[in-house]
């Protein structure tokens, strides 16, 4: 039989280290300043995300999301022993596209040297924090019908250059990083039921889709969004929207539900899991799941402490982040929820 499996995963983060305490200190263009920008503070971030320090781009105009993709991607594949002529399919996940169109992965594709005539199918994928398991799922499916033999899924974010540095702004600012996660999926054979990827399973609820969104793009007004920029009762729409306490709740709720399920249809039970990894949005809802779920606390992986919220990255880069400091082993079992705008979310089991 054939299953599909992860060949390869790998990570990146930029260089720069932004802690707490400089946050109150960023402008527009996140550059410290001597007077106090925003009204915040690393007891008051702490005591309602748990980061600590969050990484960014230079800010130089050079950096988009395919470029912190493309170091991931090549590390993925490096890690799975290929080269990137063996891609024969890109999957995109990213909310910080390069430009509107054409899709990111079309960057990445050049970027990694496999474009041309000959070039591989390039797929982006926009549902935001859920797009690393979206992406899973679809990868799964690609390699199981053997419509692909290598496909490469990675979520990038370059959230730094889109954040209101403000204390307007602050409950948005505060949570994001930038970063970006990848992996190689194939195939295997193998009559093994908890073989590669056992389970994936996605939702979604539009309802929820204006808690949390960014609206300076606006198809049905011609198509931009009029705004003064100089004007901060009208530039509030250039920057992300969030309705945190119904996103906080819904995340959860949908999380825990998702976690349960996984367990319920796969006949799994957590002495069977090694490591829960959860999106890493906020790390009290973390902690809220990993209580309602009844999950081991011991088998929680978080890194928000460190990168903040980096989005359709955040699954890849946290197991690949504790895969280096030795704790996640190959061959471990993991269970992965995510919950994302839109609202989207989700749970996975695989093998890495």
């Amino acid at each position: 039989m054939i299953r599909s499996t992860i060949l390869g995963l790998g990570s990146y983060v930029p260089e720069r280290i932004v802690k707490n305490e400089e946050i109150p200190f960023l402008d527009d263009q996140h550059v410290r300043q001597a007077v106090q920008q925003t009204e915040t503070s690393d007891e008051w971030i702490r005591a309602r995300s748990g980061i600590e320090e969050r990484r960014y781009v230079p800010n130089d105009g050079k950096w988009g999301s395919s470029d912190l993709g493309t170091i991931a991607a090549e590390r993925a594949i490096a890690d799975a022993g290929i080269t990137a002529k063996d891609i024969d399919c890109i999957i995109f996940a990213t909310l910080s596209p390069d430009i509107h169109f054409p899709g990111t992965a079309v960057f990445l594709q050049s970027k990694l040297g496999i474009d041309g005539e000959t070039g591989c199918a390039c797929y982006d994928i926009r549902q935001q924090c859920s797009g690393f398991l979206y992406g899973l799922q679809m990868a799964d499916a690609f390699v199981r019908t053997g419509m692909y033999k290598r496909v490469l899924i990675v979520g990038a974010e370059v959230h730094s250059h889109s954040l209101d540095y403000s204390t307007r702004g602050r409950d948005v600012m505060v949570l994001f990083g930038d970063g970006a996660g990848a992996v190689v999926v194939g195939p295997v054979e193998t009559d093994d039921p908890r073989a590669g990827v056992l389970y994936t399973s996605v939702q979604a609820d539009g309802s929820g889709a204006m808690d949390l969104y960014l609206k300076v793009f606006e198809i049905a007004k011609a198509p931009f969004v009029q705004y003064d920029w100089k004007n901060r009762d009208e530039n509030s729409i250039m920057y992300p929207q969030m309705n945190g306490k119904r996103v906080f709740l819904h995340a959860v709720r949908n999380m825990v539900v998702a976690t349960k399920k996984a367990l319920k249809e796969t006949g799994l039970t957590w002495a069977d899991i090694d490591w829960f990894v959860p999106h890493q949005a906020n790390l009290r809802i973390n902690e809220a799941v990993v209580q309602y779920a009844e999950i081991p606390p011991e088998k929680a992986l978080n890194t928000i402490m460190f990168y903040g919220n980096t989005t359709a990255a955040t699954v890849p880069l946290t197991i690949d982040h504790w895969r280096q400091a030795g704790k996640v082993k190959k061959g471990d079992l993991v269970l992965s929820a995510v919950f994302g705008a839109g609202y989207t979310w989700g749970a996975g089991i695989f093998r890495v």
